[in-house]
């Protein structure tokens, strides 16, 4: 998120697209309905009318997998009607950046494409440079080869009759969001979008994204209070765990997972383009100082400067190959993986095409699975179709304690740190994680030193003394990931001594005299204390819901993000009323300013002492062309892997030209098949969480939600001749799932492209371990295994599918 859970209540219009926030993130909506009690407008935008369509001022409904078209609608109708910040886009973002002559953009491709490889090549996509390495700017935005013009240009085709004929939502509709959203670009206003799964699970899940992001930064709602973009996590430490390198491609704050194409800590260095704009920040510059705190906080006085401070001893990843769930389990199913930690998750029911995943785990020699309860993924080799004296696989259970069993902390949607105490003992022979790794790792240890190993200084070398009296210490953690210094420092002319905490991540050094597990934590555990753990009730000088002494916000307790385009070049807020930051003329007060230092002033003669207001970037301005994404610098409407459509009606590439799909039997997909002609899609419930396994077995909840359904219109339900309460067959070309039919008026037929569409919709909470009946299973036996090309997210909100009665 770029700003916060309490600053949704700061908003004058409210999207909710891509996210059921009434039912899924109930705390949420609180701030929601805060928002509309002054006067705030809620848009609602999904394929099913939910309790969020409910609260609506505004619903509209379109068909899975068509957001892009929806949204390139609205950034026609921006630039159309002229409804964009000039002001804004001139100074923060790259609108004005002028386009090399390779970049082009025809029938679907953008230049550089390569068909074999199914990839581009980004070189293409390149700005224009002066005779300093800068980028050309036109901030007048008149210049034809101007991003702005090449944006008018691209989404010229996206007008209402067409996004309409994708999407299936009616013209009116359209226009009615379009007005009410595109009304918060008017100076003293500000939009926010919450997000979720919804928009993320497809093959354009990232653009999805980034289409919102434009629209955002067209209407100056970025850095706002009551702005921003902003993304629902799906529990209460998603945000946590992704900081702390959850996902294969990066390591702890984002830093890069390194590769064989980067086998020495300067070749890893020296990847990151290079600013010449003395003006840019370009805040990553500073990446070998995070680096290697991050070598010493892994490897102790092992890690010196004649061994790359460790880097020689961290796995690479193959470069090129991808190690995401859906390529795992794709090289699983071939027989190429021998063993499987399965912690904290049940991928037998969660992950898309179940089927798949099912028969790969039966090819493993072993697994470990680190849960709360037995699950589907445990217990695979007994599940429906299998045959366990024909499964190989060893399965090892340990049991882990509850969340509120430990103490340590998480940190939520808005990027908050808190410290939460255990409550609790933990139950029978269940055990904290942090128990379970410190042990594992320690006879791992062991091991190697009694054995040596092939590769033996990793493991030996590894610091590994965060226990307290034979326990897992969440407090020795918590400072490391903060950091220390390492010896007698003196930094900003102040002598800091070996062995105290790093005040922030301004203080991290490259020559390996600080550590840090994680450069964004720095200054969460501190000489002053656990700053997570503070329960100010006191709110910041512009009272707006900031909270600055309640927990601790990454970066530097900073509460809303690239704040510095919440002010013009004078320093002074664009929104009156509710500021974020405000230049007093030698000091900035409010948030903690993205930065400290003074305003532009002027964009002619800016103030040589400031720097452009999005640092993160190497050239300091937001990219409304990102030229980062594999699948092109805009965003730009393809059809889902399956659909119910020949062609797309937006350019000559049915599905995403460089999306993951993969090729083994198990991995069949049909589109426009009159064997699956329904869009299916997958969702949560409230009595359920995740895949169930904390409420399935629960009888209460059980009985409040006791069946795998699918939901239909009551037009489809009279065309198949089914009822409501029904059992039925749901199928795809992946599976088949008996559940229970709900005819409802929650979904209505679509009209597209001139033809009727009917979309159904899943629950995927369930599995075949609970109920013991043995009938309820996963959505995801339906699902495709393919995925964005950014993430490899799977595509689970998207997919044909038939329903048949029993």
């Amino acid at each position: 998120m770029t700003n916060h859970w309490i600053d949704i209540g700061n908003s004058d219009c409210i999207l909710i697209m891509g996210s059921n926030a009434a039912e899924n993130h109930p705390i949420s909506f609180k701030y929601v309905v805060q928002a509309m009690q002054k006067g705030a407008k809620l848009i609602n935008v999904d394929p099913r009318f939910t309790r969020t369509s409910a609260k609506a001022d505004i619903y509209a409904a379109l068909r899975s997998g068509t957001d892009i078209a929806f949204l390139g609608g609205m950034i026609k109708y921006i630039l159309d009607n002229e409804l964009y910040d000039e002001e804004y886009l001139r100074a923060y973002t790259n609108a004005g950046f002028v386009l090399g002559k390779d970049f082009d953009f025809k029938d679907g491709l953008f230049s550089g494409f390569d068909p074999k490889a199914r990839k581009y090549d980004k070189s293409k996509w390149a700005f224009d440079m002066d005779d300093n390495g800068v980028p050309k700017m036109d901030r007048s935005l008149k210049d034809p080869r101007s991003v702005f013009h090449l944006l008018k240009k691209h989404y010229s085709r996206y007008n209402t009759k067409l996004v309409s004929e994708i999407t299936g939502t009616p013209e009116a509709d359209l226009l009615e969001v379009y007005k009410a959203y595109t009304a918060t670009g008017a100076t003293g206003k500000a939009g926010t979008v919450m997000y979720a799964m919804g928009w993320t699970q497809h093959t354009v899940g990232t653009q999805n994204i980034r289409t919102m992001a434009i629209i955002q930064l067209l209407l100056g709602n970025i850095g706002m209070a009551g702005g921003g973009v902003n993304a629902l996590r799906g529990e209460s430490n998603v945000q946590g765990s992704t900081d702390h390198c959850l996902l294969f491609h990066i390591w702890p704050g984002y830093l890069a997972n390194p590769s064989t194409k980067w086998p020495k800590l300067a070749d890893y260095l020296q990847r990151r383009g290079k600013s010449n704009d003395p003006l840019s920040a370009n805040w990553w510059q500073n990446e070998p100082k995070y680096m290697v705190s991050l070598l010493k906080s892994f490897f102790g006085e092992s890690a010196k400067k004649r061994n790359d401070f460790g880097y020689d001893w961290m796995p690479k990843l193959d470069a090129g190959k991808t190690y995401a769930f859906l390529d795992m389990f794709d090289d699983m199913y071939k027989g190429k993986v021998k063993g499987f930690f399965n912690w904290g998750m049940n991928l037998a029911c969660s992950l898309a095409n179940a089927n798949k995943n099912r028969k790969a785990m039966a090819k493993l020699d072993w697994m470990v699975n680190v849960n709360l309860f037995d699950n589907e993924t445990a217990s695979f080799w007994k599940g429906p179709g299998m045959k366990p004296s024909k499964i190989k696989t060893e399965v090892f259970s340990l049991p882990a304690c509850v969340s509120v069993e430990k103490e340590g902390s998480i940190t939520n949607s808005g990027r908050w740190m808190q410290w939460r105490y255990q409550g609790p003992k933990p139950l029978g022979n269940s055990r904290a994680d942090g128990d379970i790794i410190m042990e594992l790792g320690s006879k791992i240890k062991k091991l190697y030193k009694k054995e040596k190993g092939v590769f033996p200084k990793p493991i030996l070398n590894l610091k590994w003394d965060y226990m307290t009296n034979g326990a897992y210490d969440s407090h020795k953690v918590a400072k490391e990931v903060n950091g220390y210094f390492l010896k007698d420092v003196e930094v900003k002319g102040k002598t800091y001594k070996a062995g105290t905490l790093v005040p922030s991540f301004a203080y991290l050094q490259a020559d390996g005299s600080t550590s840090s597990g994680n450069w964004l934590y720095c200054n969460s555990y501190t000489e002053k204390g656990n700053m997570a753990a503070r329960r100010g009730q006191k709110d910041a000088v512009n009272q707006i819901g900031l909270y600055p002494e309640f927990s601790w916000c990454w970066p530097v307790n900073r509460r809303i993000i690239y704040n510095r385009a919440s002010v013009d070049l004078k320093g002074q807020p664009w929104d009156k009323d509710q500021w974020v930051i405000k230049w007093t003329g030698d000091k900035w007060i409010g948030d903690v300013p993205d930065g400290g230092w003074p305003p532009l002033e002027s964009l002619e003669n800016p103030n040589p002492k400031s720097k452009w207001a999005f640092i993160m970037h190497v050239h300091g301005h937001a990219q409304i062309f990102g030229p980062g994404r594999a699948d092109g610098p805009f965003p730009e409407h393809y059809e889902p892997l399956e659909c119910p459509i020949e062609k797309n009606l937006m350019n000559a590439q049915r599905m995403n030209p460089v999306a993951a799909v993969y090729g083994t039997k198990a991995d069949a997909f049909k589109t426009c098949d009159p064997r699956y002609p329904l869009v299916g899609t997958t969702y949560r419930v409230s009595e359920h969480w995740q895949t169930g396994l904390m409420t399935r077995p629960q009888p209460w909840l059980l009985e409040l939600q006791p069946q795998v359904f699918v939901e239909m219109s009551e037009e489809l339900a009279e065309l198949k001749g089914i009822k409501n309460g029904e059992r039925v067959l749901a199928s795809s070309a992946r599976g088949s799932l008996e559940c229970t039919a709900i005819v409802t008026k929650r979904f209505k037929p679509f009209l597209i492209g001139g033809n009727t569409v009917h979309q159904v919709g899943f629950p995927w909470c369930f599995g075949w371990r609970w109920p013991q009946n043995g009938k309820e299973d996963s959505a995801n036996l339906l699902t495709p295994a393919t995925g964005d090309p950014n993430t490899r997210i799977p595509e689970t909100k998207a997919f044909m599918v038939n329903v048949s009665k029993i």
